[in-house]
């Protein structure tokens, strides 16, 4: 207990520094306060002196307060001075008030001695005693007061002057001012009260004011992050749409000798969802990250990197070459993707298609920048994918004929605008009409009737092309449902296949309209079966369990394998119109076709050849084993009553297939 009395009255003596902000706000507010102190101090000292120079001794009555008011001259300059400066570093102000408070025992023991010492000169003069008496009670009082921010020293003085100048005149001069010793040793009593309790209101009201900075810095330091992951990219850790085009608006706004052309470099990775697909979002991740390090690296310097989709990136580029800049950046961007991407044991291939628009032909904004970018993305998407395009005013064209025909695409749909026609196919061997494919068209289009080569793909971007592509469907079955025996072949766009719902669509077709699953043939692209082979292969198992046969469309025209003729099992292969074509004046080609032939036969399927427009043609194929020939020679595609009379007239066992 004694231990922990003796470290109390040392912390109520001593600087306290464990406590750096409290330090600095002591500090700050006493050493405004200190000239002050001296001042009085020096004021004080010289009052007496100037009563007591004709009573006592000259040492006590002049040298003496002469050179305490000096001593309290110079720590008065100095402390104004530095009372004056801006910025005081910690240990400068420790050492500062360690000094004052060591100062301050000195200069109270001196001015107490002094006071009672000068006390003994002024016997018989009531006024010179009494002035010693308020002498020594006012600098007590001032001083206290002075060094209330600086507890320590405020404690030294008060303990210093009070004690001895309670017991002296308490018994001088009979006990005249006996009174005065007992009332100052109750203020002083007082005084440290009011002390402590300062001191300890001050400590919090620094506590305080330290925890609301604290809580202003946790405040602002969460605002700065949230902003930073409002901005940011998690995944990539590139900038996001939201940061591209703060970046694109304060770039684009830039004016006088800031503002360069701006150019916008839009990539859409190619492949990316087939390797979602295939091996899972982690991997996806991974390569999305992978890319984006890549990107980065070929950048120029200067220039913007962001991600603002699931596997599209935009790069802003400002230079006064800035679309040569940005044409050489996509250059490098399909350079670095057309190497593998190695993933674990994996190597990735993908490709990226990249649109390019700068800002020097018109000087557009920001928005209308990013826009031509996208468009001019979008049309290297839409032709054959992974190249780059500089934005020219007729892809707007373009895009807004698209976008037109897409609006009359759904009027279409409503106003049953669309009609059915079938093209005949015929034995190869008996020239005589064996089936038959249903072909989409739009003959009651008010703006005037557009081939199937036009509006197709538009359906297909869109997603309309499932509506028309089961509106062909339902209408092929409900018109040849009365015709015995004939086959009917649809076919299927690759958008149709990824509809979780199609086969259950079809096979609610055939319900509803009651026609046979036997007789209904679906042709597919082999497009759809290298991006998705898994879901091409469910959807092909389930329409065969139900009794539909699956043709592999445009056979020859692209690079399915053996391998995938086995996999999925079709039932028949059509040749494609290129193969066709050459197969009479290229000898190369007839060879492949012949070959092409054996080879399906031989996995037990049947050759349709479509295209056939001369005899040579027809003869040739039917000589290389072909079962079946479509084509012009045969019949263009016709309406249904031109179609069902033609059949009429040439009764057969007809195995009709359309499509």
């Amino acid at each position: 207990m004694k231990n922990n009395l003796i470290r109390k009255l040392h912390s109520l003596l001593t600087v306290p520094t464990d406590d750096v902000e409290l330090v600095r706000a002591q500090f700050r507010a006493f050493a405004r306060q200190i000239p002050l102190l001296y001042f009085i101090l020096a004021t004080n000292a010289l009052a007496v002196m100037f009563t007591f120079a004709k009573f006592g001794h000259p040492w006590l009555s002049i040298y003496a307060p002469s050179a305490l008011c000096l001593l309290c001259l110079v720590r008065g300059v100095v402390w104004w001075r530095i009372g004056r400066m801006e910025n005081t570093p910690d240990d400068f102000a420790i050492r500062h008030m360690q000094r004052t408070n060591r100062l301050a025992f000195v200069i109270a023991v001196a001015f107490t001695a002094w006071g009672l010492a000068l006390f003994s000169y002024g016997d018989g003069d009531a006024y010179a005693e009494a002035q010693i008496v308020f002498f020594l009670a006012l600098t007590m009082i001032s001083c206290n007061f002075c060094l209330m921010h600086l507890r320590s020293a405020a404690l030294n003085v008060t303990l210093v002057g009070v004690a001895p100048f309670s017991l002296f005149f308490f018994f001088a001069d009979d006990g005249h001012f006996r009174a005065a010793a007992v009332n100052l040793a109750l203020a002083a009593i007082g005084m440290i009260a009011i002390l402590m309790i300062y001191y300890r209101d001050f400590a919090h009201l620094v506590a305080s004011r330290r925890s609301l900075l604290e809580k202003q810095a946790e405040t602002q330091r969460l605002s700065d992050e949230n902003s930073r992951l409002a901005n940011i990219d998690s995944l990539s850790g590139l900038p996001n749409r939201r940061a591209l085009m703060t970046n694109l608006d304060e770039r684009s706004g830039r004016q006088g000798a800031d503002a360069l052309p701006t150019a916008v470099v839009y990539i859409d990775l190619d492949g990316f969802k087939d390797v979602n697909d295939a091996y899972g979002h982690a991997t996806g991740d991974r390569l999305i990250d992978i890319v984006a390090k890549q990107f980065a690296h070929v950048l120029p310097r200067g220039a913007m990197l962001a991600r603002v989709g699931g596997d599209e990136f935009v790069a802003v580029i400002s230079a006064r070459d800035a679309e040569r800049a940005a044409s050489a950046f996509a250059a490098r961007a399909l350079e670095v993707l057309a190497r593998p991407i190695r993933i674990g044991d994996r190597a990735v291939q993908i490709g990226a298609s990249v649109g390019v628009c700068c800002t020097e032909p018109d000087g557009c904004d920001a928005q209308e920048l990013f826009r031509r970018a996208d468009i001019a993305m979008y049309h290297v998407k839409a032709n054959g994918k992974s190249g780059v395009k500089i934005y020219s005013p007729d892809l707007d064209l373009e895009r807004q004929r698209q976008q037109d025909i897409e609006d009359q695409l759904r009027r279409a749909l409503r106003a049953d605008e669309f009609e059915v026609v079938y093209q005949p196919i015929v034995d190869a061997v008996e020239n005589r009409v064996v089936a038959v494919e249903a072909l989409l068209r739009w003959p009651r289009r008010p703006e005037g009737e557009l081939p199937p080569d036009q509006f197709v793909p538009v359906a297909e971007r869109s997603g309309l092309i499932n509506q028309l592509g089961l509106f062909a469907l339902r209408r092929a079955c409900e018109e040849l449902l009365g015709v015995d025996a004939m086959k009917v072949a649809v076919n299927v766009s690759p958008a149709q296949f990824r509809d979780p719902d199609f086969e259950r669509a079809v096979m609610r077709i055939l319900i509803e309209t009651g026609f046979p699953a036997a007789r209904l043939e679906l042709e597919v692209t082999e497009g759809y079966l290298i991006d998705h082979p898994q879901r091409a292969a469910g959807v092909i198992s389930f329409l065969k369990t139900m009794g539909v046969a699956v043709a592999l469309d445009d056979f020859g025209a692209g690079y399915t394998s053996i391998a995938y003729l086995q996999k999925y099992g079709f039932d028949r292969i059509k040749l494609d119109k290129s193969l066709v074509d050459r197969v009479t004046i290229d000898k190369a080609a007839g060879v492949l076709v012949a070959g092409a032939i054996h080879m399906a036969n031989a996995l037990d399927m049947a050759v349709t050849a479509e295209g056939v427009e001369t005899e040579e043609q027809a003869y040739v194929l039917g000589l290389a084993g072909c079962q079946r020939l479509q084509g012009f020679l045969f019949g263009r595609p016709m309406a249904l009553g031109d179609f069902l009379a033609r059949v009429a007239t040439a009764p057969s066992e007809a195995a009709v297939s359309a499509a």
